[in-house]
């Protein structure tokens, strides 16, 4: 059988990737181990649930279905070695069930399937293929919600790599996994579990915040170089810190200066890494345009999480993974040794410079109350009429210049508030302050929106309203892969209506299901930049 996948917003037609390899560039043979792979964890989850089991499960579960994030692991090898492990705890955890006299008569065909070798993981394709689940709305809904897991599992692992655990989200994906390989769920309730997913998408983005602020302190306002240095450089991409953090130290004086990349911007905002002198500025746009930048970069580069693009035979001898993310060919670095990559950087040339100038970061919930007495004067005197959530990812797609020209085009008395790389179509525009506040107040990564949360939620206490939905904030907010899935399902927990999601619906809710979204939460697809200003702005279309 062939790959069907339509799990990021590139899917092929906005119907699904179909045929010998996906849009995102992963092989058939790929996306088939990574069906396997989630069908299995499915089973290893009803187990963990029936036992209330651990930490253990919740991280090899975590793991797993972060590998599976558009654009993060593409090595058929490592998901063979992971339905491999989750197969032996699957069937630990069985036999603990058994000797514990547990009722096991509602297992499902995941928590029976026991293979003998490598050989059957493929052949198991049909049984775990998406459309294996007949009925379109519980299939839609199961999907729905498996996306916000993957989104879970990836902030949970950053917040892991900084020694930071919440048994309580570990029991809630052991729950929702299951859940999603349970005939007997209805659409009611596959729309409950969908909302609950979102609840604990709101508890894991509060854990990687308080990881990633306790460890690095909060983020600063800070003005990011654009430019290049003379030195050889390393280019650090994706989202771990602690990769980041590593990789500072043990290239102080070494004669090699480390910049960031895409989503790794927000770095350059927490105080704990502006110590280091070597560290220079940011390197290149959002993720989709690596290719042409990183050949241009000259030295090594380090993709710390998901946003890998395969790599061309220009840098892909100097191109390295960590954590989750691989690539056959592509050296992975375990345990945060970056001697080889140090050792490399100093025999390149210094980055080909591709711009110049500077940008403004460092919005972050902290930094915004610290500056609330202005904003709220900016706001009762009228100088600033309404805030736009332009938070979400970027992708390749021509039609995502609507974010660009709807930036452009908004009025000079609006405040755009952004996280993630979507920002990259806007934060290097021109469009200037009011009294002194940047008119983009950018967060960070799509993970720092729950300072976004944060900050509606203050100007809701401070104003006096009862939802924040009353509040001048608009939402019109672009996505591209799992994590911006379960940063909307957070926002819906949360009862924010009215958001416009773009470039397309995704194409994993069905017409039902996209019903439901847009009669109870007001959700709605982007259309022309001035009559969504004139939408949002209360005007006549």
């Amino acid at each position: 059988m062939s790959m069907f996948c339509y799990q990021c917003q590139e899917a092929a037609g906005n119907k699904g990737c179909t045929g010998s390899a996906g849009v995102c560039g992963k092989k058939d043979e790929t996306a088939l181990l990574q069906d396997v792979l989630i069908y299995t964890l499915k089973g290893v989850s009803y187990y963990a649930q029936k036992l209330n089991s651990g930490k253990v499960e919740g991280q090899l579960i975590t793991a797993g279905l972060f590998k599976t994030i558009t654009n993060a692991n593409f090595n058929d090898e490592i998901f063979e070695e992971e339905i491999t492990k989750a197969l032996a705890l699957k069937a630990d955890l069985k036999a603990r069930a058994i000797a514990k006299g547990l009722d096991l008569s509602d297992a499902p065909s995941s928590a029976l399937w026991e293979p003998t070798s490598v050989s059957e993981y493929q052949l198991q394709g049909t049984f775990a293929s998406i459309l294996s689940t007949k009925d379109e709305d519980i299939r839609s809904l199961r999907e729905l919600i498996v996306g916000g897991l993957k989104g879970i599992a990836a902030y949970v692992s950053h917040a892991g790599a900084l020694e930071n655990f919440n048994q309580d989200i570990y029991t809630f994906m052991f729950k929702a996994l299951a859940a999603t390989a349970d005939d007997s769920k209805s659409v009611d309730e596959l729309v409950s579990l969908t909302l609950e997913t979102g609840k604990y998408g709101v508890e894991c983005m509060a854990l990687l915040d308080k990881a990633n602020t306790e460890a690095y302190g909060h983020p600063e306002i800070s003005e990011v170089d654009l430019g290049v240095r003379s030195n050889p450089g390393i280019l650090i991409s994706g989202h771990d810190l602690k990769d980041i953090d590593e990789l500072l130290k043990q290239t102080e004086n070494s004669g090699v200066d480390v910049y960031t990349h895409s989503e790794m911007l927000a770095a350059q905002y927490y105080p704990a890494f502006k110590k280091y002198d070597h560290f220079a500025g940011n390197y290149g746009n959002a993720w989709w345009a690596q290719k042409e930048e990183f050949a241009k970069f000259n030295g090594p580069i380090i993709m710390t999480s998901n946003c890998l693009v395969p790599p061309t035979k220009e840098y892909i001898d100097r191109i390295y993974t960590t954590g989750e993310t691989g690539f056959s060919g592509v050296k992975h670095i375990s345990n945060h040794d970056f001697s080889e990559v140090i050792n490399q950087a100093k025999g390149c040339k210094a980055p080909t410079e591709i711009e110049t100038g500077k940008i403004i970061g460092g919005f972050a919930h902290e930094q915004v109350f610290a500056l609330a007495d202005k904003v709220v004067d900016a706001v009762k005197t009228g100088a600033i009429k309404k805030f736009f959530v332009m938070a979400g990812c970027d992708g390749r797609q021509k039609g995502r210049n609507y974010y660009t020209e709807f930036a452009q085009a908004l009025p000079n008395d609006t405040v755009i508030l952004t996280a993630g790389c979507a920002k990259y179509r806007y934060n290097k525009l021109n469009l200037g302050d009011i009294g002194g506040i940047p008119r983009v107040l950018d967060a960070g990564q799509c993970n720092d929106s729950y300072s976004l949360v944060l900050i509606a939620l203050k100007l809701q206490e401070i104003f006096g309203l009862e939802s924040v939905n009353d509040l001048p904030i608009a939402y019109n907010i672009a996505w591209y892969e799992q994590k911006a899935v379960i940063v909307l399902l957070a926002l819906l927990y949360l009862g924010v209506k009215n958001i416009h999601l773009g470039p397309t619906l995704p194409a994993f809710l069905s017409e039902n299901v996209a019903n439901v979204l847009v009669e109870n939460f007001g959700i709605s697809p982007m259309g022309e930049v001035g009559e969504d200003i004139k939408l949002f702005m209360g005007e006549a279309v």
